[in-house]
């Protein structure tokens, strides 16, 4: 399907919406590690950043917590790789899948965990808090809450506060994923 918002030329820009184009791609999302970057060639923003320009103030505080998220909590690389996945995995989103799954690689993932994660199966993790995270947020993505027991589980293994971010984490990856559907993006 092709994109239902084309995506924003610099040149084209009001000033506030360069605003928050300059400070995306000075953002430690645009300087970090990627498969690919964050703007083309000419300079247009991928992924779910264009939709980001749509209104700049929305799309600031949006990016605003896309930072908290991914660079506030306190989860290690690789859980925070496995909440995502399995958000994009759940959403069926092929960007975010695609982003995070070189970000998880990175982060020490085998191909083998990351088609689990991908196919909802099992997915032997020797490290407790990374199971619960998996599993907290498979949950989580997929009924919108946690049961009581999961919600006892995930606390006992990675306390309050990180189940706190993590379901915001889950809720902010959601978003997304329903924004990049919404919009039709695909690079």
């Amino acid at each position: 399907m092709p994109a239902r918002v084309d995506a924003f030329r610099p040149a084209d820009l009001t000033a506030e919406q360069r605003e928050l184009y300059d400070r995306l791609l000075a953002s430690a999302r645009a300087t970090g590690s990627r498969p690919f970057p964050l703007a083309d060639e000419e300079g247009r923003l991928r992924g779910p950043f264009n939709g980001m320009l749509l209104s700049p103030g929305l799309g600031d505080a949006l990016q605003e917590l896309g930072t908290a998220v991914r660079y506030g909590t306190g989860f290690t690389a690789r859980q925070k790789e496995l909440a995502i996945l399995a958000v994009a995995a759940h959403e069926r989103s092929e960007y975010e899948w695609a982003v995070h799954g070189h970000a998880a690689l990175q982060a020490g993932f085998t191909e083998d965990e990351l088609a689990a994660v991908h196919a909802g199966a099992a997915c032997p993790l020797d490290d407790p808090a990374e199971a619960a995270v998996l599993a907290a947020a498979r949950e989580l993505a997929a009924t919108g809450d946690l049961t009581d027991d999961a919600f006892t589980s995930a606390t006992d293994a990675l306390g309050l506060t990180c189940l706190y971010e993590l379901v915001t984490l889950v809720g902010y990856y959601r978003l997304v994923a329903t924004q990049l559907r919404v919009l039709r993006v695909t690079d």
